[in-house]
């Protein structure tokens, strides 16, 4: 692709990444994933929903539509509608949206077996709907539903729609794969065909990713010429789900020199928000934005990034609002801790670093992550070290769980040689004892106390009652985001251990 190309990405994540197996957002979140991608991610378009749908559907395109209109953003709202009449169009206009995405059939069989009409009655009910749009100055694009099956099995009923619409005042062509079912060389060879036959419409491509070729689909369209993507955040989509905008959009840039309006730097906070609201987790390792994809684990990665970057391609992470990491474990060697022990200002000699070294693969061994944050408290030990003395200590803590009350808990803990005791309830026992130490910071020393971000349990495999549970807790504190991690035999305790190791860094 010699010349840059500019392409539009419509954002379905409220409308088919909502089709998600148990993922239903309530009308404020809707609202507040609209925003971010609007103005945050700048993507171009949103689906933000189905006419007709329920009252909750409605409240939340209401919402979303006002908002955007006080923004003078409402043109690039849609919603999806249905060849039924004035019925969604009245719906979408009580809701005050302006454009709708009104669902056809793109293939012969769902014409004739869902619906149950030859191509020209369904021509027909498709021109008054598109009719009706005009006198209420809505805006129109078509899906072609089952498109991908339209032009494998009947590409002459795919062209006779084509012909009868191409006249209309449909302004853009979606073309989608419905069931995932394409591979990028048959996007090749039917977006060529669509385009060599009307190479004045605007095109746009929706993937999915039953066989985890909804990326691949997405840029074969663009490199046969599609004008718009469709993308959801985190690939989220009924059955496989969508193309991840994140993926969709790093390989446009980098590998079709392609343009788009994205802020790359917001995707990794925006696809956190939708993780949190959807409770669909994001997988370590996907591209982009997965926890662990600028993570080094292999020692000779390290030792090679010290050498001019030698492990590092154009994903910097910077570019996407993240920083790379160097993972510890028992593959880690030296370089690795070496960076790690940078970033914390701290340096070793070549004896005692070997004996750190030794101690992180012992752990490595044992399955046990090894943070960052960990190390000052590895090298205490190993070395005997009273360098990094612990500031603060747990003398005594005492909680209760009684059915029927909130749990209690009354601790006692030495801050600079000095003892205080406070006691809280809440909402769990550790609640109960994040409260009570929060009244001692905030409270008693008037000081800040770090936010609670991410708190993840992780039992190692066999599954036993006195199994090892391992807490892992990321905080906040003065822009600065730190994990610390808690290994007990007990829950409460091992998120205990986890909190007065980031009582210690703090101080």
């Amino acid at each position: 692709m010699g010349r840059s190309v500019r392409i539009e990405i419509l954002d379905t994540t409220l409308r088919d990444g909502e089709q998600t197996s148990s993922v239903s957002f309530v009308p404020h979140e809707k609202l507040m994933i609209a925003r971010l991608l609007l103005e945050e991610l700048k993507v171009d378009r949103i689906e933000v929903g189905s006419a007709r749908v329920s009252d909750g559907e409605f409240d939340a395109v209401k919402m979303i539509c006002d908002w955007a209109a006080r923004r003078n953003q409402l043109q690039r709202v849609e919603v999806l509608s249905f060849v039924d009449g004035r019925t969604s169009l009245d719906w979408v206009q009580k809701a005050g949206c302006r454009v709708i995405n009104l669902l056809c059939k793109g293939s012969l069989k769902h014409c004739r077996e869902q619906l149950k009409k030859t191509p020209e009655q369904h021509i027909q009910d498709i021109q008054q709907v598109v009719d009706y749009a005009d006198d209420m100055d809505i805006e129109v694009n078509i899906y072609l539903e089952d498109w991908s099956n339209g032009m494998r099995n009947s590409p002459e009923y795919v062209f006779q729609l084509m012909d009868a619409l191409k006249d209309s005042t449909i302004k853009r062509f979606m073309l989608p794969d419905t069931l995932g079912i394409l591979n990028p060389l048959e996007v090749v060879e039917f977006m060529r065909k669509m385009i060599k036959k009307y190479p004045d419409k605007h095109f746009d491509f929706h993937a999915h990713n039953d066989y985890d070729l909804a990326v691949s689909n997405a840029l074969a369209a663009v490199l046969s010429g599609a004008k718009g993507l469709h993308t959801t955040i985190n690939g989220l989509g009924e059955r496989a789900g969508n193309a991840p905008l994140a993926s969709v959009q790093a390989i446009l840039k980098d590998h079709f020199n392609a343009i788009t309006n994205i802020d790359e730097s917001r995707l990794n906070d925006v696809s956190r928000v939708v993780e949190s609201y959807s409770g669909v987790l994001i997988p370590t390792n996907k591209p982009i934005v997965g926890e662990n994809v600028f993570t080094q684990v292999a020692g000779v990665h390290a030792d090679g990034d010290n050498k001019n970057n030698l492990y590092c391609n154009d994903l910097l992470p910077e570019r996407f609002g993240r920083v790379r990491e160097y993972a510890l474990g028992k593959t880690s060697g030296k370089a690795n801790i070496r960076k790690n022990l940078e970033s914390l200002g701290l340096e070793l000699d070549e004896d005692s670093m070997r004996k750190v070294t030794e101690r992180i693969i012992e752990l490595g061994d044992k399955k046990e992550l090894v943070t960052q944050e960990d190390l000052p408290y590895i090298i205490s030990d190993v070395l005997k070290q009273e360098g990094i003395g612990n500031k603060v200590k747990l003398k005594s803590y005492f909680v209760t769980l009684t059915r029927g009350l909130r749990p209690m808990a009354t601790l006692s803990v030495e801050i600079d040689g000095k003892i205080y005791e406070e006691s809280s309830s809440g909402d769990g026992q550790y609640d109960a004892f994040v409260r009570a130490l929060r009244k001692i910071y905030k409270v008693t020393l008037g000081r800040k106390f770090p936010m609670l971000i991410n708190y993840a349990v992780n039992i190692p495999p066999g599954g036993r009652t006195d199994a090892f549970v391992q807490t892992v807790i990321t905080w906040s504190f003065e822009n600065k985001v730190f994990r610390t991690r808690g290994l007990d035999a007990d829950q409460t305790e091992a998120a205990i251990k986890a909190t007065i190791k980031m009582l210690n860094i703090i101080e």
